[in-house]
């Protein structure tokens, strides 16, 4: 088990909510962490948004959201919740899904219940398997991976209705998963009902989408009805898409970023973000003039004792 598998886990065992704000690169990411957060969601709508500057209708494959995961990775140390889709088609290719996003560093890996193609748990229009049909591409997902977590979501609600998305969640939790996410609750009943009937069996996840379905509440509020985990996946794109429009509107009409200055970082604190200093500091030990001293006084048997 990796170390941030492991606290993962541990997170999900102690008191209070794990809060998780959407992620879709490596500066994203490392922006979450640097502010303080314990856990990132990868929010597969974000990389489509971010890649493609398309929506979360189904377009994005397999191979480019674990190349994503693995810049994640590569630069984060905290726990990484990830949208798995809907496994990208059947049993065999959620097995696939399980190896590819384990090896890319994901922790929790969440399947929904969808069909393809596959749409945002708050979009319009959407479809699903049978449940017969995620409970068998959730035993694959459980018998396929080694460390993770796996997360069961039904989008059952805007399509089967509120008692068919229970029912529905009941046979996901019964197959073994370790967190249920029943997508898209329209009410503080249905939430309190989600968490009645399964939070007592299993920790529970909550969507906040603004403007969608569920209502918007506090890490307090839903910690009180009994959630885990709580995401914000789609705040990142709605709070940076604003400030780009502003700042991009600003300097067609003014020709310069001196209008919007205050605002923005310079050149040294934006590297100071990125840890540009602490890398160039690792690099000059590995470089030629470096080497030549090292070199040099390993001939003079000055850098050790005899």
């Amino acid at each position: 088990m990796t170390e941030t598998t492991e606290h993962m886990r541990a997170l999900l065992r102690r008191e209070g909510v794990v809060l998780a704000p959407g992620c879709w690169d490596a500066l994203t990411g490392l922006l979450i962490e640097q502010a303080g957060f314990e856990a990132a969601y990868v929010s597969g709508a974000g990389i489509a948004y971010s890649r493609l500057g398309r929506p979360d209708i189904g377009l994005m494959g397999l191979r480019e959201i674990a190349d994503t995961l693995t810049a994640i990775r590569e630069r984060i140390g905290i726990p990484m919740i990830v949208d798995g889709d809907n496994g990208h088609g059947n049993a065999l290719s959620v097995q696939r899904t399980i190896r590819e996003y384990e090896r890319a560093g994901a922790d929790v890996i969440q399947l929904e219940d969808q069909s393809l193609p596959k749409r945002c748990g708050h979009l319009k229009g959407k479809s699903l398997v049978s449940a017969d049909e995620m409970v068998g591409k959730l035993q694959a997902a459980l018998d396929t991976r080694r460390a993770s977590l796996i997360m069961a979501r039904t989008d059952a609600i805007a399509v089967e209705g509120f008692e068919a998305a229970l029912d529905r969640a009941e046979r996901y939790v019964e197959a073994g998963v370790d967190l249920l996410f029943v997508e898209a609750p329209e009410s503080d009943a249905q939430l309190a009902e989600i968490s009645r009937r399964f939070a007592h069996r299993v920790p529970l996840l909550a969507n906040m989408v603004e403007g969608g379905a569920t209502p918007i509440r506090s890490t307090d509020q839903m910690s009180a009805f009994g959630f885990k985990v709580v995401i914000f996946p789609g705040g990142t794109a709605r709070a940076m898409v604003p400030a780009l429009q502003g700042y991009f509107a600003s300097l067609k009409q003014h020709g310069t970023t001196a209008p919007w200055r205050d605002r923005m970082l310079n050149l040294t604190e934006l590297n100071d973000v990125l840890g540009t200093p602490e890398m160039l500091a690792e690099g000059a030990k590995y470089d030629a003039a470096a080497v030549a001293t090292r070199s040099t006084h390993k001939g003079t048997g000055t850098d050790g004792d005899d």
